[in-house]
């Protein structure tokens, strides 16, 4: 089997191809041992850039694939094919009990049942305030940049704007669709392709989206 190819590493104008030592390689791949070989190169691609000290200068980390084969991080993208990796500095410490007082608040506001709000931001991102998806959906309830313009959400690490944001937009969805499978499908896949289906868009994270979160809120709502 053919080697992996090298990640290319470029922060702050510093241009790299890396090159790892064969016994830092095998160092790391022990630790990362479960990942596969593009998971591999991404993240010995990083490891580099944080052992070199490039990355403490960077807010955000971009990344692509190139038609090469090879993976490519930057913290300056030159094109919207680059998708956000990791952000940095940007945690914004909430705990349980602060959001379950703004999920409580938020589901009093909208008329929503907080137990289903908790259900989304388990199954969105469980409960890390400044997660961030591939996709570069955001924060506790993983809201599209788009959306959040949409929604006027400045802040999508801040948990009180993005839970608010995250509820408005369910509320509006389910007044639409008039159906709770169909709103999270909207939630995950965007309305329009909810609307071209006719119903659940035939995705498989899609599915596998409303399955989970309505089976998490059949279990934390009260038994009647």
């Amino acid at each position: 089997m053919d080697a992996p190819k090298q990640p290319v590493c470029r922060l702050r104008g510093d241009f790299c191809q890396v090159w790892l030592m064969q016994v830092t390689m095998l160092r790391f791949l022990v630790r990362v041992g479960r990942l596969s070989v593009p998971g591999r190169s991404a993240a010995a691609a990083l490891l580099v850039c944080l052992l070199a000290g490039h990355v403490a200068l960077a807010d955000t980390i971009y990344y692509r694939k190139g038609a090469d084969g090879v993976m490519y991080f930057t913290d300056m993208p030159s094109s919207t094919e680059y998708k956000v990796y990791r952000i940095f500095g940007m945690r914004v410490t909430a705990d349980r009990a602060k959001i379950d007082r703004l999920v409580h608040e938020a589901g009093t506001r909208y008329k929503l049942d907080e137990h289903l709000v908790h259900a989304m931001i388990q199954t969105e991102s469980a409960y890390d305030s400044s997660a961030v998806s591939s996709a570069g959906a955001r924060g506790l309830m993983q809201i599209m940049p788009e959306t959040g313009k949409d929604l006027g959400l400045d802040k999508p690490f801040d948990p009180a704007g993005n839970i608010d944001a995250g509820v408005r937009y369910l509320k509006s969805l389910l007044d639409r669709f008039k159906s709770l499978p169909l709103a999270l499908a909207a939630y995950n896949a965007g309305p329009g392709a909810v609307d071209k289906h006719g119903g659940i868009p035939p995705f498989a994270e899609t599915r596998t989206y409303v399955g989970k979160v309505m089976e998490l809120y059949a279990k934390l709502k009260p038994k009647q």
